[in-house]
């Protein structure tokens, strides 16, 4: 089988305490990046009601683009890790 075949499968998270604490972790960082990039475009809109401040208002939008595509990285950088973490601990019970 190959590494697609082995991603986001859902028992990789449950394996071991590792795995449970790897992955709240992931989901933490998840939840922030939403809401970072939730506030920047939130504030975004609002200044671009004001024409002074429209420059601002892009780079916030600029910012909450770049945080939206960090979401599909950081869940296939967990899983890949997951993955790994699960395949190491079946080489190590092969060595026993």
């Amino acid at each position: 089988m190959s590494l697609s075949d082995h991603l986001f499968r859902h028992e990789h998270r449950e394996t071991t305490a590792e795995t449970r604490k790897l992955y709240a972790r992931f989901e933490i960082a998840h939840t922030l990046i939403d809401f970072g990039a939730a506030a920047a475009f939130l504030v975004g809109s609002i200044l671009f009601f004001f024409e002074s401040w429209q420059t601002t208002a892009t780079w916030l939008f600029t910012i909450g683009s770049v945080l939206f595509a960090m979401k599909p990285t950081l869940r296939l950088w967990r899983e890949v890790r997951l993955y790994y973490m699960g395949r190491t601990a079946r080489l190590a019970k092969r060595t026993d």
